[in-house]
């Protein structure tokens, strides 16, 4: 139990304040304090510029990666406001730079915004916040004003003095704080795919991308897409599609439940098939949806739907042939979808999906009447599709019964024709937690059958002492059911190709039902033996399983030390030592560890099973030739060697030798 701490109580409940809301949790505005929240800390200065433009303010947008790691965001729209505002009182570049749900967007009525990325007042500040510094030069109303801020904290106020150019405009140069970030290298091949992806999805905005490659020289890359999301469509597919491209728009008014407030959305897509490249994205309010969400699901839904209904309206699928997936349809179709709301529900700061009710039902109505009226108007177009994604269709399930039929064939099903006796299955069918221990005997098992997690640890027994592998041939090997039943649960089949090898199948690490096999044998001579046997099965039957990491040794307990307040376990005689030197002055009995078998169940979750408290080793050879050569010296035919090997260091087991 820890240590009683501090007295808890009124007093100990603190608050975050000023930039310390962002300074010491990141993570809850960016997503993560690491690269990731620090690019996206990037994105947030970006998308301001994005929101000015789409507004009808400025067509340019430039962005500079200095060597630094600072970062320059210049827009040409109408400055932001920084001056003093009467209805609040205070300065706008407080409001702005250092208070968190404050900015220009959250007037639903007011259309400059209506459909903006940053709506929510966070990015700005809490960008200022985690940055080392930040310098903001903005010109408008016929002046030009200067902010310095160091860590969040603004440096000699507001400066203002007579603009020298008319071109209004907003430019910012920050770099961001290493003491919020763990690492603030935002990659040139971010920048790239951001400002590509921005170009996309707001028609005719030119980024231009400057990269400090050495003191004083930039490369400059520009990025605009003069027709939006149908350019980059036809990018895509280039001269080898199937259709051509679709481009659909609509807008839309509606609310996510009965007792919300109406919102405006804007739906536009662009698509085609193709039989050579696939290609979905999404992306709502300039911001891409990584992870999808309400348009990704109304498109999964619409384009499934339609492309079913047209096949069995003109009759395309086989007597009782099952309906096609949207697996079937995405293998065939490059669609970019770009939408806009007033109202964006995005899953979290972060902004890569959305869950708007209404978008996803107003987009699958929207698609599926346009695919309806597409296909009619366009029956060719409808019958290549359909085509198509028969064949995807008909390609998937011929592979998925072929994928099933050999692995059945490869690992055989553990059912109860072809049940392994003794095995003790598990419940749980994630290989990423299954673990199989392999015992030693049936009095172990009894004991690790109870002592176990039967969610997702199994048992099998070994009978005795298992055949030499490395002496014995492939014929004797392959007869010995001890070795083939315990390849059948192992699952992924033998790295032999003898013709002795009739039965189990060929090595094959994703049949592998185990994330961890454990062997787990006395702690005594016997036991060693039998440990080094299975171990030498392994390593001549499946040997990548050992140098990928699966296989693991259980250490049991030598000593079991019990005082009167708690037990003890040694593991060796060094720890033996060390804990009867920790109890020293306290009675305590002391005893051998008995056999697997004879343990009670209770310690044997303590000792052997646990996750929490078990101790396990794992069988990682750091030369496979030397590993080999050592185990044909001690087991194989090499007697010469061992007996060489006994000369030199055999004094060394004189202890544990049995001698009589």
């Amino acid at each position: 139990m820890a240590k009683k701490q501090q007295e808890y109580g009124n007093e100990s409940i603190t608050m975050l304040k000023g930039p310390d809301k962002v300074r010491k949790r990141p993570a809850v505005i960016f997503g993560s304090d690491g690269p990731d929240g620090c690019a996206h800390s990037v994105f947030e200065i970006i998308t301001n510029s994005i929101d000015e433009a789409r507004a009808g303010y400025g067509s340019k947008i430039v962005i500079t990666r200095y060597l630094d790691r600072s970062i320059e965001v210049e827009d040409f729209g109408r400055g932001c406001p920084v001056d003093w505002n009467p209805a609040e009182e205070r300065y706008n570049w407080e409001l702005v730079y250092c208070e968190l749900y404050a900015g220009g967007k959250y007037d639903a009525n007011d259309e400059t915004y209506a459909y903006s990325l940053g709506l929510n007042g966070l990015g700005l500040c809490a960008t200022q916040f985690a940055s080392e510094y930040m310098d903001v030069t903005v010109i408008r109303d016929g002046q030009q004003y200067s902010l310095h801020f160091e860590k969040g904290e603004n440096v000699g106020g507001l400066k203002k003095e007579p603009a020298s150019r008319k071109q209004t405009g907003t430019k910012t140069r920050w770099k961001p704080d290493l003491e919020v970030f763990t690492d603030i290298n935002v990659p040139d091949e971010w920048f790239r795919d951001v400002l590509k992806r921005q170009a996309v999805v707001n028609q005719n905005l030119l980024f231009v991308y400057r990269n400090e490659v050495t003191p004083g020289k930039f490369e400059t890359t520009e990025f605009r897409y003069e027709n939006g999301i149908v350019d980059y469509v036809n990018e895509i597919i280039g001269e080898k599609s199937l259709t051509p491209v679709q481009f659909w728009q609509a807008d839309r008014k509606g609310r996510d439940r009965a007792d919300r407030d109406d919102y405006k959305v804007k739906l536009s897509v662009a698509f085609a098939f193709s039989n050579t490249v696939q290609r979905l994205e999404y992306y709502h309010n300039s911001s891409w949806l990584e992870h999808g969400g309400s348009p990704d699901k109304a498109v999964q839904r619409a384009f499934t739907t339609q492309i079913d209904a047209f096949l069995k309206n003109n009759n395309r699928y086989q007597k009782n042939e099952s309906k096609i997936s949207f697996q079937d349809v995405q293998d065939c179709l490059v669609l970019v979808s770009n939408s806009f709301s007033t109202v964006a529900s995005y899953a979290n700061q972060t902004k890569k999906a959305i869950t708007n009710q209404f978008i996803y039902e107003a987009m699958t109505d929207f698609l599926k009447h346009q695919l309806e009226v597409y296909f009619t108007e366009n029956p060719d177009d409808a019958a290549r599709i359909a085509d198509q994604v028969l064949v995807n269709k008909r390609s998937r399930e011929n592979a998925e019964r072929t994928r099933l039929n050999l692995k059945k064939k490869l690992s055989g099903n553990l059912d109860l024709s072809n049940m392994v006796p003794k095995f003790v299955d598990c419940r749980s069918k994630d290989t990423s937690r299954r673990e199989v221990y392999i015992v030693e005997g049936d009095s172990a098992l009894g004991s690790v059958k109870m002592a176990r997690d039967a969610e997702f640890q199994a048992v099998i027994p070994v009978r005795g002492k298992i055949l030499n592998c490395l002496k014995a041939d492939y014929s004797r090997i392959f007869k010995s059911e001890i070795i083939t039943d315990l390849v059948k649960v192992l699952g992924c089949g033998v790295e032999v190709t003898a013709k002795a090898n009739k039965e189990l199948a060929t090595f094959n690490l994703d049949n592998l039902r185990w994330n961890k096999i454990v062997i787990c044998t006395d702690a005594d001579e016997d036991g060693f033996h039998i440990r080094t046997l299975i171990l030498t099965m392994i390593y001549r039957l499946a040997p990548t399983l050992i140098r990928e990491g699966y296989v693991y040794i259980a250490e049991s307990p030598l000593f079991e030390i019990t005082t009167k307040d708690r037990t003890y376990f040694a593991y060796d005689e060094k720890e033996r030592v060390k804990i009867l030197s920790m109890i020293e002055g306290q009675k305590y009995t002391i005893q051998r560890s008995k056999g697997l078998g004879e343990n009670e169940a209770e310690m044997m979750a303590l000792t052997t099973m646990n996750p929490e408290t078990r101790r396990i080793i794992r069988i990682t050879p750091e030369d496979a030739e030397s590993t080999f050569a050592m185990f044909d010296m001690l087991l194989g035919d090499n007697l010469a060697a061992r007996k060489d090997y006994i000369a030199e260091y055999g004094g060394e087991y004189l202890d544990l030798a049995d001698i009589s």
